[in-house]
């Protein structure tokens, strides 16, 4: 399903089908170096993650993690969307590109375009940010976007410490 346009991406919502280009994004080294190992090793266990927790998160809250392909040639770049962690008291921006597409400002359109629908289409009060704090270009994206530094913490069960940043939208005016 189409979520959104930017001036050069598309984001839509990730469906069974990606499982091979997922299964790829979360075995790059720089995935399981800055955001983790999720243990997904053949297609069969990408289509049942995919499944199991962006088909369901979007179903259920409406929001999620979304395919980045290229306006032109439609090729998948990444993923940018919204999560609603357990560990975590409200949404949070996430997002990945393929290191092949790093330094064109892809990720940063993306989140923007994200951001202001998480605000303005959902309706988040406030947007939260988890990053690495060894990932200096992630931290700068989302200093970028607007989002201010809270703490560095370790969360739920993970064993290693993460930069939690956040970002109130202001009200709309009465």
């Amino acid at each position: 399903m189409h979520i959104l346009d930017t001036e050069r991406l598309t984001l839509r919502t990730i469906e069974v089908d990606d499982a091979a280009f997922y299964l790829e994004l979360v075995n790059d080294p720089s995935w399981l170096r800055y955001i983790g190992d999720r243990n997904i090793r053949t297609l069969e266990q990408s289509r049942a993650y995919i499944e199991q927790v962006p088909c369901a998160m979007q179903r259920e809250l409406g929001h999620s993690m979304y395919v980045i392909e290229l306006k032109e040639g439609g090729a998948a770049i990444g993923m940018c969307g919204l999560i609603k962690r357990d560990t975590l008291p409200d949404v949070d921006i996430g997002y990945a590109i393929r290191p092949a597409w790093w330094g064109r400002g892809f990720a940063y359109e993306a989140a923007a375009a994200v951001l202001a629908y998480g605000r303005d289409r959902v309706g988040l009060k406030r947007l939260l940010g988890i990053v690495n704090p060894d990932n200096i270009v992630s931290n700068r994206l989302l200093q970028k976007l607007g989002l201010a530094l809270v703490e560095t913490t370790i969360l739920g069960a993970e064993q290693r410490p993460t930069n939690l940043y956040r970002l109130e939208f202001a009200a709309a005016p009465a």
